[in-house]
């Protein structure tokens, strides 16, 4: 199979689900909520390691915010429920009611499988000064502040959602699989309700569940796809391919996922130099999902 003369290997990325928040951070400048934005979704690229998987997921401009202030929609991802408000509680508590003239408000409407009462409990920051409002038509919390006030909508909505959606683009070098790399970033950043949670949007390092030698690591490097090992093991990498970096995608359903990575892949096999286009799974055993390949053509 092949798309643009690319070979699309004939495989699937394995997802599995994962619980999702998706909410609104605006501000008084778009400068102001890229920051608070960028300070939420941090240290967000897995959750191997990472206390959640986060992600930017597009921008609003301010005629379409519910307080006429530019914004920008980010979410929060972990497979359980109760850790993930933790890491509302604790992100939007820590990095966006410290960010200068923010407010935040739900995004998932009515998409959302249930609510969690994250802003009615951080309203308790106000120390009893705090006051209920309405913002077009959403029930706030105005918590007092030293440059003014905090706002942000009493309940966010999540839903399940599915991690793990995949692809390597594997090249001729490394500077082709990298510039292949990120326009299949750029185009996948145009897909509502996705988010690319690694730095960058791409995986360098990749990586395989367990170790061959430490019995102490959950993941360890993904040998069989390391260019530089190609001689000491059995790689799986073709030979004119020296170069490869995957994508990561996490998105509030599986349609979602599965657009992703269409037009990622199709960006992808654009870049000359770009070779193939594989996926990484586990045989099934580590999600429900098993997004094709062959699919994406």
């Amino acid at each position: 199979m092949k798309i643009d003369g690319v070979e699309i290997e004939d495989t699937f990325a394995e997802g599995f689900d994962i619980y999702v928040s998706k909410f609104l951070i605006t501000a008084a400048t778009k400068k102001f909520a890229k920051i608070a934005a960028d300070e939420t979704v941090g240290f967000g690229s897995s959750v191997i390691m990472c206390p959640a998987e986060a992600g930017i997921d597009r921008y609003v401009p301010p005629s379409e915010t519910p307080d006429g202030r530019p914004g920008y929609v980010v979410m929060i991802c972990h497979p359980k429920k109760d850790d993930l408000e933790h890491q509302l509680l604790e992100r939007i508590g820590q990095c966006v009611l410290t960010a200068a003239t923010t407010a935040v408000f739900d995004d998932m409407g009515s998409e959302a499988d249930e609510k969690l009462k994250v802003g009615f409990k951080l309203k308790f920051f106000g120390d009893g000064y705090e006051k209920e409002g309405n913002i077009a038509g959403r029930k706030v919390y105005m918590v007092p502040i030293m440059s003014g006030e905090f706002v942000i909508e009493g309940e966010l909505g999540i839903k399940k959602g599915v991690a793990g959606g995949n692809f390597f683009v594997m090249a001729e070098n490394q500077t082709a699989a990298l510039v292949g790399a990120e326009v299949a970033v750029d185009a996948i950043g145009n897909v509502e309700g996705t988010i690319t949670p690694f730095p960058g949007g791409i995986v360098a390092s990749g990586s395989k569940v367990g170790s061959n030698k430490y019995k102490f690591m959950a993941a360890t490097t993904n040998e069989k796809f390391c260019p530089s090992l190609c001689e000491e093991v059995e790689s799986d990498i073709p030979a004119d391919v020296k170069g490869i970096y995957e994508i990561v995608i996490d998105g509030v359903g599986e349609d979602a996922v599965k657009k992703a990575m269409k037009v990622g892949i199709a960006a992808a096999v654009k870049v000359p130099g770009v070779k193939r286009i594989y996926a990484g799974n586990y045989g099934g055993t580590l999600g429900a999902y098993q997004i094709w390949l062959k699919d994406m053509i």
